[in-house]
């Protein structure tokens, strides 16, 4: 039986738009390809907990949780991926990649774009962009 891992991402409106991030080209799985913010649980963290720790670690901002969006699973070569996907306000700051974090994923760029630029990620096999996609009702 493989491991779980869990994961979070999270989607911040702008109007009609919503924020999408650049992987980067170093990028094991989806390198440079548009996505989601998203990010790893830490031991004893709750998903929420790690919605806004990545806010902070990944794009510089202070988030709050307003509701979940989607969950779902990934079988990954090695271990399950189980991801909790939420809608989020920004608090306080204003979006600044890379930050300056080791040890994680930091993005090459942000834009606010429509939904539709993640389909090339969710067809190569992006959880994130695949529950989002899903839930808005736009198949990849």
């Amino acid at each position: 039986m493989k491991i779980v891992k869990n994961a979070i991402s999270y989607v911040i409106y702008n109007k009609d738009k919503i924020l999408v991030v650049l992987r980067p080209p170093t990028d094991n799985e989806l390198p440079n390809v548009w996505g989601l913010p998203a990010g790893s649980l830490k031991e004893g963290e709750s998903f929420e907990q790690a919605v806004v720790r990545s806010g902070r670690e990944k794009l510089g901002v202070d988030l709050k949780v307003v509701k979940l969006i989607n969950e779902g699973d990934l079988e990954r070569e090695k271990y399950v991926l189980h991801m909790e996907e939420y809608e989020v306000e920004i608090v306080t700051g204003e979006p600044v990649v890379p930050q300056g974090i080791e040890g994680i994923t930091q993005y090459s760029e942000y834009k606010w774009a429509e939904p539709e630029i993640l389909k090339e990620a969710a067809k190569k096999g992006s959880l994130c962009t695949q529950l989002y996609l899903s839930s808005i009702g736009i198949s990849w």
